[in-house]
């Protein structure tokens, strides 16, 4: 029983800690959309291209962790 308690807390942990870098990659990737001149725009460019790909790449990750191994109940 105690693997099975260690399993959920387990998955919890991960399963937050992709939410908050879901979040955190999400909000850094509005803000270069947000911003810009036309001078730094090909550099913008290429940093918002390596955001959204980690942002990509997390989403699976977190999609790939699945459903938590024990559902609760109450």
């Amino acid at each position: 029983m105690m693997g099975v308690e260690r399993a959920v807390t387990r998955w919890y942990v991960l399963r937050q800690m992709l939410q908050s870098e879901i979040a955190r990659l999400a909000e850094k990737e509005e803000q270069l959309s947000g911003s810009g001149s036309e001078q730094t725009t090909v550099v913008l460019d290429e940093s918002r291209d390596a955001v959204h790909q980690q942002l990509v790449a997390a989403q699976e990750r977190l999609k790939a962790l699945g459903h938590c191994p024990r559902p609760m109940m109450g």
